[in-house]
């Protein structure tokens, strides 16, 4: 008996010794949070996001992103870091282009040429026939692009996209969603905004302390950009004219328009009337929020098993709202059968859903 207890004391110690010392790639840094509203007032919970009909991706997994393009067709990344090209229908589908990657963002320029943000390759440029891609820029004086999320490209033919995270990229990490985790996790807020000029060839920082730097959409004067920051659930208007501003330090060039979200917040689309479109990856978990102010509790999650990991269920939820922070919309689906719904690509008679992870692509007729 004695030879037992020792033995289970050594475990014990063992036990502890691992969820106290044991290595984490994380530098987990403290800050605080607003208590989560929840779903309620203009978040209330509903169903109009639920019964989604599906466009077979035939395999494909993750239209993380949805658009139409200058030929009419709709394009759409999956995974795999295919490209497919199909008619709004979801007929005559087939791979327009593959990066090596993964896309998870993109636009179209001046020349039809389909410009992505890839979180493995940086910014690139794919030709309409979809046989050329060059890498536009994968650095900026001489930092690497490490995790390239969302891009939008002006009338001037400037692109403004989102670095995520610099200190997570998804090729060093098993993938996106693993190295979003990571950022998240850790709090430290390296993401960051960047300009690239195709006239000059330039990369420039318009903003960085962005915790997970995500969605980017333009305003209609194109002065302004919509920026998601996952990690902090908040929306910031940032000015195109804005140089190495630090978010973190009240500029004007760069304000909060929308705080303390629901969820998490992800893609931004420029929709149908003026409205922008926002999904949410996840809801939030009040557990998570509880440990913004506690860096060890964070280091000490990743030595649990994965499935331990605070990570929140599924549970779709979309909005659209006016330059002005009004929101007009609000689509729930508590099941989170159509997982990570990240936005709504807008037409006149249909809304598509994009998601992270869905086996096949969602919409829904507009109401």
């Amino acid at each position: 008996m004695r030879v037992i207890l020792s033995g289970l004391g050594a475990l014990i110690l063992l036990a502890v010794a691992y969820l106290l010392a044991w290595p984490v790639p994380i530098r987990p840094v403290a800050f605080t949070l607003s208590t989560a509203p929840g779903y309620v007032g203009v978040h209330a919970v509903n169903t109009k996001l639920a019964g989604l009909k599906l466009i077979d991706l035939h395999g494909e997994v993750g239209p993380e992103h949805i658009a139409f393009g200058p030929d009419g067709k709709l394009y759409t990344t999956v995974a795999s870091g295919n490209i497919l090209r199909m008619n709004a229908d979801g007929s005559d589908q087939a791979v327009f282009a593959n990066t090596g990657g993964r896309v998870l963002g993109f636009d179209f320029d001046a020349s039809g040429n389909l410009i992505a943000a890839d979180a493995i390759k940086g910014l690139l440029s794919i030709a309409p026939d979809g046989k050329t891609t060059t890498v536009l820029t994968d650095s900026v004086n001489g930092d690497p692009i490490r995790y390239a999320d969302a891009v939008v490209v002006a009338k001037s033919g400037k692109m403004y996209f989102s670095d995520a995270s610099t200190r997570f990229a998804p090729k060093d990490w098993g993938g996106t969603f693993e190295a979003s985790v990571l950022d998240i996790i850790e709090g430290a807020s390296t993401g960051r905004i960047l300009e690239y000029d195709p006239a000059t060839k330039a990369t420039r920082v318009l903003a960085y302390g962005l915790s997970f730097a995500n969605g980017v959409a333009l305003s209609a004067d194109e002065q302004t950009l919509f920026v998601n920051e996952t990690g902090k659930f908040r929306l910031w208007k940032i000015a195109v004219a804005a140089s190495g501003v630090n978010v973190a330090q009240n500029s004007p060039q760069a304000t909060v328009l929308m705080d303390n979200l629901p969820g998490y917040p992800d893609n931004l689309m420029r929709g149908i009337d003026g409205k922008i479109w926002l999904g949410f990856a996840k809801p939030r978990n009040p557990k998570a929020d509880a440990m913004a102010d506690k860096p060890w509790l964070r280091r000490l999650s990743l030595r649990l098993p994965r499935a331990l990991w605070p990570i929140p269920p599924s549970y779709g939820h979309v909005i659209a709202f006016t330059e002005d922070g009004k929101i007009v919309a609000d689509l729930q689906d508590p099941t989170g059968s159509y997982p990570e719904t990240t936005a709504i690509t807008e037409t006149k008679d249909r809304l598509y859903v994009q998601s992270l992870h869905a086996h096949g692509l969602g919409w829904l007729p507009k109401p």
